[in-house]
């Protein structure tokens, strides 16, 4: 079974039924949701979620709870220069992975940070820190923090292998940890898509393949290693629709949810459309004017 879906909304008073819906309607057989709005830390309280009737709803239409995946805030930041920001980031992904464990989902993508003040190994301490307190904040919870691969804007850590390398090493509970590999951010920080064998031939020579639990599926709007970080709809940007076709179907990854964030054409959703295209492996040229057009 193809395990592909796209991030999805949480919001109305339907809220993670309402998610479920959603990716039920593009075909997925994955989702990706936040546990609020991820510009801030604000939050509804659990008992208002519907999470009940989303399980019951994911059950009935056989949506597998491990192709679910929490994605945390984009804001928080586990190497602020800042301790108490540090304090405030550890307290805040400690109710993100308590959260995440009361919705069932097994999985949570951390941006790993910022190095604010530029020293990146300081980072990486403060970041493999930050996630053992977590962990150990929350030993009930069979949840991973998945790093996500980043593009290497600013003074984002996780821009290299070796840097995600570094802080899962410094991670006591190895299971606790994995990786989110992102098409369109090793593109933008100059790895070479195109050949995703050789790519996860180096991957797996420096992190290890089977620390890599979810992927998200972006084309790029720039050229390989311009670290911006600007994702396009499947086929229409620099990595192209076969190169990310192979990633989808890779046979080492089948298993794990691959999941789109590409973006919105006139603020519609591409995903029912992108879904369909990849599974019948066929790029479709008309995919955004479609959009634009209200054309499915």
């Amino acid at each position: 079974m193809l395990v592909l879906g796209s991030h999805v909304s949480l919001k109305g008073d339907d809220m993670y039924l309402g998610s479920v819906e959603e990716a039920l309607s593009y075909g997925a057989t994955a989702m990706m949701v936040y546990t609020g709005a991820p510009q801030n830390t604000i939050r509804k309280p659990m008992s208002s979620m519907k999470i009940k009737e989303a399980f019951e709803l994911m059950k009935s239409s056989g949506l597998d709870m491990n192709h679910v995946v929490v994605h945390a805030p984009y804001i928080i930041n586990l190497c602020n220069p800042d301790i108490e920001k540090r304090n405030f980031a550890i307290e805040f992904l400690t109710k993100e992975v308590e959260r995440t464990h009361q919705m069932g989902v097994t999985q949570m993508v951390l941006h790993p940070g910022s190095a604010v003040g530029g020293n990146r190994e300081e980072a990486i301490v403060w970041i493999a820190e930050g996630i053992n307190q977590i962990i150990k904040n929350t030993p009930h919870a069979n949840v991973r923090i998945a790093l996500e691969t980043m593009a290497g804007k600013g003074n984002e850590v996780g821009k290299t292998f070796e840097e995600l390398k570094a802080i899962i090493d410094r991670v006591d509970v190895q299971e606790r940890v994995s990786v989110c590999l992102d098409t369109c951010h090793v593109h933008d920080a100059g790895y070479n898509v195109h050949d995703f064998d050789q790519l996860i031939e180096l991957f797996d020579s420096i992190v290890g393949k089977h620390k890599i639990s979810v992927i998200h599926v972006n084309d790029s709007k720039n050229e390989s290693g311009a670290r911006k970080d600007r994702h396009e709809n499947i086929g229409f940007g620099h990595i192209g629709f076969d190169s990310l076709l192979r990633v989808i179907y890779h046979k080492d990854f089948q298993d794990i949810p691959k999941i789109l964030e590409t973006p919105y054409v006139e603020e519609k959703a591409p995903y029912k459309l992108e879904i369909n295209m990849i599974k019948n492996k066929q790029f479709d040229p008309l995919l955004q004017d479609n959009l634009k057009n209200n054309i499915e």
